[in-house]
């Protein structure tokens, strides 16, 4: 059972239909966002399923009606690992890191991307397009060929090779495109003016959020239902930013948590640096990045999200902030964290690290306090950026 009610423009609160397909508010071109019947409160023994290790443990809270359309490859239920080592370097109380590098195709991406193809295909999608920095595409790629549909994706030329080689493998079309993930969503939606492929760009669909939401009730439940007091997370098109504060905002609306401590932090390049940009002049939305530098961190080179006033608000709401941090700063945070923890951290965990210590120097996080930091993605598929 599902307690998923229907979907809602955050912007304008206009209500859709959860029996009807639709991508985004028609009316004023924001994402929609599924609502839950929540607000009698729910026991955790009826929410959490207790038998599943992976993000459909969370099922009764996620918008799939029957459990016969999911499409999993076992994404999801990633360890939160605790990390002494970096919480007595960095003066902070508790440090753990949430490792989605261990999730199928190698990034948490399999998490939205497992959720959006699995609902398209309760409502009877079968196409699929999308542009990407690399992981979301092989997400996609492996996702569709697992629901026995098509994939049609969009990257940027500077990917990594790897990236297409993934996607090839698993049966999708991959088209090059010159320029940034922008320049690769414009040219897929050239390609796609006649909507024949569901576009499952980030928050151009209410999907992916869902599956990226879990990341927070596994947060959670695994420090026993107490929350950090800061996430740090890297932010691209921010749908697990947002994610997670919906998640935290659903469990204190169910009476499962009484508040939400967390502030939650966006970490973002200094060559591609919206969100931060934004934060500092206090908007709520985001201006275009024009010109944005290559980065050995592919998902972070975005140049303005589609949810740029969801990311504002999750930032705004918790008490949060965004900062930026130097390609010299994520390429020495991978040796430091690597030799200090034993983990290769991928080029946007390394940005969350590198985040850690300016913000424990500037005295934004206190010596008493927990962080968690996200790292996204496994450091293997960049391994022909850090060369």
């Amino acid at each position: 059972m599902s307690f998923y009610s229907h979907l809602e423009c955050h912007e304008c609160q206009k209500i859709y239909s959860r029996h009807e397909i639709n991508s985004y508010c028609t009316d004023c071109n924001q994402p929609l966002v599924a609502v839950y019947n929540l607000s009698q409160g729910i026991p955790k023994e009826q929410a959490i399923l207790k038998d599943r290790h992976d993000m459909w443990r969370y099922a009764p809270l996620l918008p799939v009606v029957d459990p016969r359309h999911i499409i999993s490859l076992g994404e999801g239920w990633t360890p939160l690992l605790p990390l002494k080592k970096s919480a007595r370097k960095s003066g902070v109380a508790r440090v753990w890191l949430k490792e989605e590098g261990l999730n199928p195709t190698g990034s948490f991406k399999a998490r939205g991307i497992g959720m959006a193809v699995s609902k398209a295909t309760e409502m009877g999608i079968r196409s699929f397009c999308i542009p990407t920095a690399g992981n979301a595409g092989s997400a996609l790629a492996a996702y569709t060929a697992a629901s026995g549909g098509e994939a049609h994706i969009y990257m940027p030329e500077a990917t990594p090779q790897v990236f297409r080689l993934d996607c090839e493998v698993m049966g999708a079309k991959v088209t090059s495109v010159k320029g940034s993930i922008r320049d690769a969503g414009l040219a897929m939606a050239a390609d796609n003016n006649d909507g024949h492929w569901w576009d499952i760009t980030t928050l151009k669909e209410p999907f992916r959020l869902e599956g990226k939401k879990t990341m927070g009730y596994e947060i959670a439940e695994q420090l026993d239902w107490k929350l950090p007091d800061v996430i740090i997370y890297p932010t691209g098109g921010g749908t697990g930013l947002i994610g997670i504060w919906k998640a935290f905002r659903e469990m204190q609306q169910m009476g499962w948590i009484e508040s939400i401590p967390t502030r939650m932090v966006a970490v973002q390049t200094r060559g591609c640096n919206p969100v931060v940009r934004a934060f500092n002049q206090g908007l709520d939305h985001c201006t275009l990045h024009e010109a944005p530098a290559e980065t050995m961190a592919n998902g972070l080179r975005v140049p303005k999200a589609f949810g740029d006033k969801l990311i504002m608000k999750t930032l705004y709401e918790s008490g949060g902030m965004a900062l930026d941090v130097s390609e010299e700063d994520m390429k020495q945070a991978i040796y430091d964290f690597g030799r200090l923890e034993g983990i290769f951290l991928s080029p946007e965990g390394a940005a969350v690290v590198a985040a850690l210590y300016r913000l424990v120097s500037s005295g934004y996080i206190g010596q008493d306090q927990s962080v968690v930091l996200i790292n996204t993605g496994s450091p293997y598929k960049y391994v022909e950026n850090l060369m």
